[in-house]
């Protein structure tokens, strides 16, 4: 089946199988591996992309949704001012580790300021909630959501 969406500002349109997940076209069809693969299952947050302004779980959701969406991966956060000040406010907190969970964690927290440009760090780490992160402890994390959303206010 052909779908037709729009990735990190790009009109896309691609042949894609039906058993296919959005996971594996970002990153097997588009090249974009930014996006992991943690467990598979929904449940790390590694593979997060924001659909239509929304945080999901890329290795749970089949491409053929992907139609008709503007799809927003952690290689487009650079071309976003919200997406740079995420960027700088991780590095500058600490919040980068290891570096696995962090494509999961910018988005999620992209989403979540999208729809909040003030949230508490209640909402902040509701928001984050579906990621894991084994290195950071979190709290440098929520730190920087903080700061990019200050920097964006």
């Amino acid at each position: 089946m052909t779908i037709r969406f729009e990735l990190n500002g790009a009109p896309q349109a691609l042949e894609v199988d039906g058993g296919l997940r959005a996971l594996d076209v970002l990153r097997e069809e588009l090249g974009l591996t930014g996006t992991k693969e943690g467990c598979g299952v929904g449940e790390c947050g590694a593979c997060t992309i924001v659909v239509d302004g929304l945080a999901v779980n890329a290795c749970l959701m089949p491409a053929a949704q992907l139609d008709g969406t503007a799809v927003l991966t952690v290689e487009g956060l650079e071309t976003l001012p919200l997406g740079r000040a995420l960027q700088r406010a991780f590095a500058k907190q600490g919040a980068v580790q290891c570096g696995f969970c962090t494509p999961g964690m910018l988005l999620s927290a992209y989403a979540l300021l999208l729809r909040e440009r003030n949230p508490s760090e209640e909402a902040i780490r509701t928001a984050l909630a579906g990621n894991l992160c084994r290195c950071t402890g979190y709290a440098q994390i929520v730190a920087a959501v903080q700061a990019a959303a200050r920097d964006q206010r």
